[in-house]
């Protein structure tokens, strides 16, 4: 079975029937923070002036759950499984909970997969979430007014039998004005209103012996879910070139081909339905992809910027589809994942879009370690600023993003 039926499986997971499953309320961002304190241990974190906040849930692995560029009373950003979390019970095979950035590892498909035992079959009935990124806590380790530490050990097998013994080290962060503005390279006019945090994300081999690629690797994913809305464009540049060089531009097979009114792809950027109303993903490889990507929410004047760490001259990234593969590390780095109906008739899991990315698998001897950081930027203002700032991050306006979907 290949990944265009994750997704459906996803569904299947989140509630014997889709229909069980609603959206995220569409509330401000301190009546997420009062809904999630009533079922978790929820902890709001801050930047120096208290208006930009991210909400974190030490239960869910540490995830970053929602955030706010304007307090309390501004909107909430992240998609939250309000049903799931008030339900208070843990589903099988995944508990999606919610969140705009969660620690998640891979391969999920494969001889190498850590989402099915050794033996199973690449089905639905055989395939789990581990339950280190699923359903157990991690340990909160410190705690700032911007900052949150945690950690967490385990130890799990991959399909091939391999035994992984494992330490993670998640660390978010609030990031203030200058920081983030650093971080863009760009200069944040004071009529833009943001908020920025990253996850610091470590991955260490506690185990006695080495990882090899003959049995089996791992590799940090972190995916972040935001609430669509019919006028949101997922806008990715890329590496432009010869096809017979560098291999696709984007990978639009996940779920079936992506139909032309919701994929776009240019010379060097791709612009991708971020509405909620139609099932499908992307993904571009190692010699595409470049550390930044994002969306524009014409409905609410929220632009999204997304950054990850992508080392130079990697090319090793784990393969996800669920078969055995004749190539295991050959998979994407980058992914955008638009939520829809897995059936006509039927309710979507969210509605939500995902913005996602992975670090490579590398052969790690015992007490080595890899770092993956994905950061993430909320921006809202007057649109002739966020253009700008568009223009110089994505390479493109906000004119041409909102147009370049087909209506």
């Amino acid at each position: 079975m290949k990944m265009k039926m994750v997704m459906v499986m996803l569904l299947a997971a989140a509630g014997c029937s889709s229909t069980e499953v609603s959206m995220s309320p569409g509330k401000n961002f301190g009546q997420d923070v009062e809904f999630l304190q009533k079922h978790a241990d929820a902890i709001v974190l801050a930047d120096p002036t208290g208006q930009a906040k991210v909400a974190v849930v030490p239960a869910y692995q540490g995830r970053v759950m929602t955030s706010s560029a304007d307090g309390d009373k501004g909107l909430s950003f992240g998609w939250i499984n309000y049903e799931l979390i008030a339900a208070g019970k843990p589903l099988p095979h995944i508990t999606p909970y919610g969140g705009e950035d969660r620690f998640w590892m891979g391969p999920e498909g494969g001889q190498f997969a850590i989402f099915f035992a050794k033996g199973a079959k690449f089905v639905f009935d055989d395939w789990q979430t581990p339950a280190i990124i699923d359903t157990e806590p991690f340990k909160l380790v410190s705690k700032t007014a911007g900052g949150a530490l945690f950690e967490k050990k385990a130890k799990f097998a991959n399909y091939s039998g391999t035994e992984f013994d494992v330490q993670i080290r998640r660390s978010i962060q609030v990031l203030d004005r200058v920081t983030a503005a650093g971080a863009l390279n760009v200069t944040l006019p004071d009529t833009v209103r943001m908020v920025a945090y990253d996850s610091n994300n470590a991955l260490t081999n506690a185990g006695s012996k080495a990882w090899d690629k003959k049995t089996g690797l791992l590799s940090i994913w972190i995916l972040g879910m935001f609430k669509p809305s019919d006028k949101t464009t997922v806008v990715v540049p890329f590496t432009s070139g010869d096809e017979a060089k560098l291999g696709p531009k984007v990978n639009d097979a996940y779920f079936g081909k992506v139909p032309a009114e919701r994929l776009v792809v240019k010379d060097n950027v791709l612009f991708f339905s971020g509405d909620g109303k139609f099932r499908s993903k992307i993904g571009l490889s190692p010699a595409r992809a470049k550390p930044i990507l994002g969306s524009y929410d014409a409905a609410n004047g929220v632009l999204t910027i997304v950054q990850y760490t992508k080392p130079i001259g990697a090319k090793d990234y784990v393969n996800s589809m669920w078969e055995l593969q004749d190539k295991p590390f050959a998979g994407d780095v980058a992914n955008s994942y638009n939520d829809g109906p897995a059936e006509p008739g039927k309710k979507p899991l969210g509605p939500f879009y995902e913005i996602e990315s992975s670090s490579p698998a590398p052969e790690l001897k015992p007490g080595d370690s890899i770092q993956h950081v994905h950061r993430t930027f909320h921006l809202v203002g007057p649109a002739d600023q966020l253009d700008g700032l568009a223009k110089s991050l994505l390479g493109v306006g906000l004119k041409d993003i909102q147009s370049a979907l087909p209506k």
